[in-house]
């Protein structure tokens, strides 16, 4: 399917209340529950999204308009989410990551982007020359991986309890 602008906004739209529907009621022990010592769990995923909204896609983009491949994007720390919002709630976690994703589709919608801004290219540090539409359709797809990640994590905790119907279950399977 080729990237379209509007389709990118409806799903980046869309995650902060599918987040606040998943994660925003529920007890400590489902919001930190993990799949193994180096796997994320759910409060995990949002502060990770958080900080990738505060220091990734936006200034990436930015960076692509301004400069091409001339100067390399930074590179993104996965893990920075863990002390900068160490101590914070689920509640405020949601709520900021809401107001900025906000602002960033704000910011999205005021450049106007043309088809030929799309094929504009920047410069990963890892990955060389990237297109602006393959990392606008990063930024959409990456959601939708969390968002698989966070109900994957919590449908796990129950693999046993589920007894038989796990063969039934293909989230569960291995």
């Amino acid at each position: 399917m080729e990237l379209a602008l509007k389709d990118v906004f409806a799903i980046l739209e869309s995650t902060p209340e599918t987040l606040r529907a998943l994660l925003g009621n529920l007890p400590d022990h489902w919001l930190t529950c993990t799949e193994g010592p180096q796997s994320f769990s759910p409060r995990d995923v949002l502060g990770h999204l958080l900080h990738g909204e505060e220091t990734d896609w936006m200034p990436r983009v930015k960076m692509v308009l301004e400069h091409g491949e001339s100067v390399a994007f930074e590179p993104f720390d996965r893990f920075a989410f863990r002390k900068k919002y160490k101590g914070k709630t689920i509640e405020a976690l949601l709520d900021d990551f809401e107001a900025r994703r906000i602002r960033n589709l704000e910011e999205l919608t005021q450049l106007d982007l043309s088809p030929e801004q799309l094929q504009l290219t920047g410069t990963h540090p890892e990955l060389g020359r990237v297109t602006l539409a393959q990392l606008l359709a990063t930024w959409t797809v990456h959601d939708l991986a969390h968002i698989n990640q966070i109900t994957r994590v919590m449908a796990r905790q129950y693999v046993n309890e589920v007894g038989p119907w796990r063969e039934y279950v293909r989230l569960l399977a291995g």
